[in-house]
């Protein structure tokens, strides 16, 4: 940071005002969260991972081990049942759900995403999900039905933002039903289930800086996120942003450093050397954080 003498006042002064930015250096900015991660694999978390079509799986197969990497405590990774014969012997871990003649899931797959999404804590939509209308429409309605902890990037992340109805339908449909079932109940400990259910009912989006402002255009909101904002720019439109919308909460890339912005809070952290690819591994990093601390996204 510059001499607070070499900077005009209300530049200065600004930055002092910024309390909901968290700027992390070569410590961790919440250390007791990191010893407060569960142990014990069993308890560590049940991630189910959604992605791939018939030209591709690389993106599912890339969040299936940076998951793992990640300390995960189980995985289950969902493709179209197109590359059963062929990604089977590859990657065992693999599950099929039906796909369409182009490849992509199919609107019939949404049993299955949803089963399988009942027995996770969270679910990734990894991407390489083709450019396919039936897909999506699927993805769709996934996300409209779906109660838990969401996460999505890549191309999956491209629809999201240009069609966020879905994901602001979700939560508050998911919100209004645990509002109105603590407001029915008088038993203090189902007011809190309900509390807790109403925090899972969230979505990350794991997004490039092209796909922010796509989602901001979507959110008719009355600022642009621009490839020339610089970085303390950047953290005032997140807080804005996640301040109107709590529900949505987003992780991009911006001159050299991670933002994190949850609920009008910002974290930020600088980039040891380039990454040219990052979002798959950091969503599915950040998935797996989300489920082993579901009541501290991001620490105010």
């Amino acid at each position: 940071m510059k001499d607070p003498s070499s900077m005009p006042h209300s530049s200065f002064a600004k930055q002092h005002s910024m309390s909901y930015w968290h700027k992390q250096g070569e410590k961790a900015l919440f250390p007791d969260l990191l010893w407060a991660r569960p142990e014990v694999k069993s308890a560590a978390g049940k991630l189910l991972i959604v992605g791939g079509h018939a030209q591709s799986f690389a993106a599912a197969a890339e969040a299936y081990a940076s998951a793992e990497r990640a300390g995960i405590g189980t995985v289950r990774v969902l493709l179209p049942d197109c590359l059963e014969k062929t990604v089977g012997r590859l990657f065992p871990a693999a599950e099929f759900a039906p796909s369409n003649p182009s490849g992509g899931f199919a609107m019939r797959a949404l049993a299955e995403v949803l089963a399988a999404g009942q027995w996770a804590d969270g679910v990734l939509l990894a991407g390489d999900l083709g450019r396919n209308s039936e897909t999506y429409a699927m993805l769709e309605n996934f996300a409209s039905k779906y109660g838990g902890q969401l996460t999505i990037t890549k191309d999956a992340a491209d629809f999201f933002c240009t069609q966020p109805q879905s994901l602001l339908g979700r939560t508050l449909r998911h919100s209004e039903r645990s509002e109105e079932s603590s407001l029915l109940s008088d038993n203090p400990s189902q007011r809190s289930f309900a509390s807790a259910q109403d925090d899972k009912n969230q979505t990350v989006l794991v997004l490039s800086l092209g796909q922010l402002q796509k989602l901001g255009k979507s959110l008719h909101l009355p600022y642009a996120f621009t490839s020339d904002l610089g970085l303390m720019q950047l953290v005032e439109l997140l807080h804005d942003c996640t301040t109107a919308y709590p529900n949505l909460h987003i992780l991009t890339r911006h001159h050299d450093h991670y933002v994190v912005a949850v609920k009008g809070n910002i974290a930020t952290s600088a980039i040891p050397g380039e990454k040219p690819i990052w979002r798959v591994t950091a969503a599915a990093s950040a998935a797996t954080w989300w489920l082993q601390t579901p009541q501290n996204p991001l620490k105010p």
